[in-house]
Parts: C-alpha cells; structure tokens; sequence
C-alpha cells in the first residue's frame, strides 16, 4: 500500500494481464438498454433527479447488477452500489481496507446523450463480472456505484450523489430546493422513495479510491488521435443566477429614456459576459445559457429579467477574478439604468488535481495495453472533483465523436468505448487482486 492508500503492485504484477473474451463484453448493448428509460421524442434522453424514469433506471441496474453477481445497494440519498466483496482477507493493520470504487452517473439533461455519466456506470458493472468470472473473488473488495445525480438538470444544485456520499452536503442544506414546478428537493426525495425517512442506510462511506470512466464532451482526443484521455485536472466551476429588476410599462407610451427595462440592461450584462471571458484568454469560459424575463408579454417593457452565469477556469484565482469583474460591470449597468441588481451563487466547486500516482498507473496500464494517450485537464466538471479531496482519484476519458455531448447526437464508437473499458479492467485488477 502507498500512502494514499491505493495499491502499487510490484515488477512481476507489471506484466501485461491476459484478458480473454473481453470483445465479447456486451457494452453498447446495454448502453442501447440503459437509454431506454427515459427515451424521449427528440431521439436523446431525459432521466432527471427522482423522476418516473430516473426511478426505474435504477431500479433496473438494481436487477442488473444482481444478474451480474454484484450484491446490489441503495442509499437515502439514491445512490445504487454493486458490490463484488473480497475473499476475506485483511489488511496488516487487521482491518478491512476500504473499497476501490468505480462508476459514474445516470442522471441527464434533457434530451441528453446515452453515453455521458451512463458508460462509466455500465462499463463498471461489466467490468466486475468480467472480472469475477475470470478471476474469481478480489483481495480487496471492488465496488461500482451509479450515483444518483451530477448534472444539476431538475434543481439548481450539482453533484448531490457525490457531495451526500462524502458527507459535504446534507439533506437539509439542499431540502428546500423547487424544480421549475415548484417541487421541492424534500418532496422529490420522499416521492421516490428515499430519504431519512426511507429503509435505506445513510449516504456517507469511505472509499478507498475512486475511478471514474467517463466520454470526453470534447474534440481534443479526437483531433489529435488519441485513444485515451488521461485527466490531470478538473476545472472549477461557480454558477449564479443573476436577477435585474426594473419597471414594467406601455410599450408603445414610454419613452426610451424614461425606460426601466430589466431585460435590456440584462442583454448588455450578458454582452459583457462574453467581452471579459476573452480579455481574460483560454483556458477560461464563461457561459449564459438560461434568461426568462416577466411579464414576458411583446408589447410591455419587461420588469424583472433573470439569466444564469457559469464561469470555469483551472485555476480559483482567475475563476474569481473573472468573477469580480463582471460584477463591477454588471453594477455599473444596473446603475446606469436605474435598475436593482442581485445575484445568487448555487454552485462553486475549486480547480482539483487528480491522484498522481493514479494518473501514472493510468499511463502504464496505457503502454501495456498499447494505446495512445494524452494527459489533458478536463473542461467539465465531473463527481470525480468532488471524491478527490476525501480519496485518491482518477478520471479516464475516451473520444467523443465531433465533441458532440448533452445532445442526442452524442455518440462514441464502440471500439473507443471498448480501449476505456480494457483500461478500467486492468486497473481495478491492479488494485483488486494485485499482492
């Protein structure tokens, strides 16, 4: 064991590992499977956060991972583990060690991709079996977990699965969150069947590392020929909603200058936006995505506009930097305009940098295999960010054809899909079975 608690296996486990049959693991088949909770009418799929089809996905993976051998588990939160438990052994200290855990996502965005999140979650069940049946019970036990939620798609609020299982975030601080028909986040929990109140442990438990498998959302492997992406860092995100406020009025009987028009003084702000995201240069983005305005009537001068801001950078300090300028902007517009300004920050999660001994194995598993690959930071943001600081952690990307993701036209080839789940077999071996 090292340090950071993952196993290093020595010269003779460096040999490459026989791996028998494994083009005859049946990945995409149950990614086509997976995709169909959910399925929607423009091609893609929406399973969002305690909905109808985000309750029967886990519950077929449930079922799934039970055919699979895996001993099948939920917690309040939602989150779905499959265990393939260790022969028994204990650690030097005469404790149990803590599990290596891989997996992902299943929640979506709407009229999202099959692959984001869900390959990572269906890769790790295939890769257990795969790994039970020709090798029989791991050293130290193996988990795949399909967490409940990522995307921050029904409530605005990001990496519940991930934040309830490392114990950053409780239900009450998130409880009184409504989904755009005013559900609350209590009441969703409760409808779906979890909650403190539910059967079900609580979601807090120790891993003893974390891997995630996961498609790129980008074009750099693709561009530059690579099979594999092996990610270094992850960018930090902040996400506001940003309301102006103003006074609705005739639209054809006041003047120009006599206006409080919240939706113009929130157009400029967002031209602003994009102005000091490129005075700032890459690798930083910011992005709106989101405005409603009210009334929301064609021939009423708007009185209230709301727009959403998300701001991601590498690096915390430019990320805030960005941040503080906009502000003083947006200040300055809202003064101008006789406007009230105010703003609500939902989400903000720091840069992370991945295990570095995780990153090296990645890379030898890599040369062993016989695959090219490309150490790169992620632009997304992933749950992988949130484990990194309660245990070592490591991100493995594959091509995304065109870069297309959060789009039914989302699509990886099979034989990518593929290269990442041979690197993910021979890593969980590495750590499961190594001596």
């Amino acid at each position: 064991m090292t340090e950071s608690g993952v196993y290093r296996s020595s010269g003779t486990n460096n040999a490459p590992l026989p791996l028998p049959n494994v083009e005859q693991v049946e990945l995409q088949a149950m990614l086509d499977w997976l995709s169909t909770y959910g399925a929607d009418a423009q091609g893609g799929v929406t399973r969002l956060l305690y909905d109808s089809a985000w309750c029967e996905a886990q519950g077929a993976l449930a079922a799934k991972m039970q055919e699979k051998g895996l001993s099948p588990e939920f917690d309040q939160s939602g989150n779905l583990y499959g265990t393939l438990k260790s022969e028994g052994k204990e650690s030097a200290t005469g404790a149990e060690e803590l599990p290596i855990v891989t997996g992902s996502h299943i929640d979506t965005v709407v009229y999202g991709g099959k692959y984001d999140g869900a390959y990572g979650v269906v890769a790790g069940v295939l890769a257990l079996e795969y790994l039970q049946k020709h090798f029989g019970a791991p050293k130290r036990t193996l988990q795949v977990v399909s967490l409940c939620e990522e995307e921050g798609s029904r409530f605005p609020f990001a990496y519940w699965g991930s934040r309830s299982i490392t114990g950053i975030t409780a239900l009450e601080d998130v409880e009184h969150l409504k989904d755009q028909d005013g559900v609350t986040f209590a009441q969703a929990i409760r409808d779906a069947g979890f909650g403190p109140d539910s059967a079900y442990r609580p979601a807090a438990k120790n891993y003893g590392a974390f891997i995630e498998l996961h498609i790129e959302q980008g074009q750099v492997l693709e561009r530059l020929g690579h099979s594999i992406g092996v990610v270094s860092d992850i960018v930090g995100q902040k996400r506001f909603s940003i309301t102006v406020s103003g006074e609705a009025n005739h639209a054809g009987t006041t003047p120009m200058s006599w206006r409080k028009d919240a939706l113009a003084g929130a157009a400029e702000m967002i031209t602003v936006v994009r102005s000091v995201a490129l005075d700032a240069g890459e690798p930083l983005v910011a992005t709106v995505g989101r405005i409603t305005a009210d009334p929301g009537v064609g021939n009423v001068v708007a009185a209230r506009a709301v727009f959403s801001l998300d701001i991601r950078h590498i690096r915390q300090e430019s990320m805030d930097r960005c941040w503080q300028d906009m502000l003083q902007a947006f200040s300055r517009i809202a003064a101008e305009q006789q406007l009230v300004l105010d703003w609500q920050e939902h989400l903000s999660v720091t840069p992370i940098p991945m295990n570095a001994q995780m990153i090296s194995d990645i890379q030898d598993t890599c040369e062993q295999e016989q695959l090219s690959y490309w150490l790169m930071p992620s632009g997304a943001g992933h749950d992988s960010q949130i484990f990194q600081p309660a245990c070592p952690t490591a991100m493995i990307f594959v091509p995304s054809q065109d870069g297309i993701s959060h789009n039914p036209l989302e699509y990886t080839a099979e034989a990518d899909l593929m290269h990442g789940f041979r690197v993910l077999v021979r890593l969980l071996y590495k750590y499961g079975y190594g001596s």
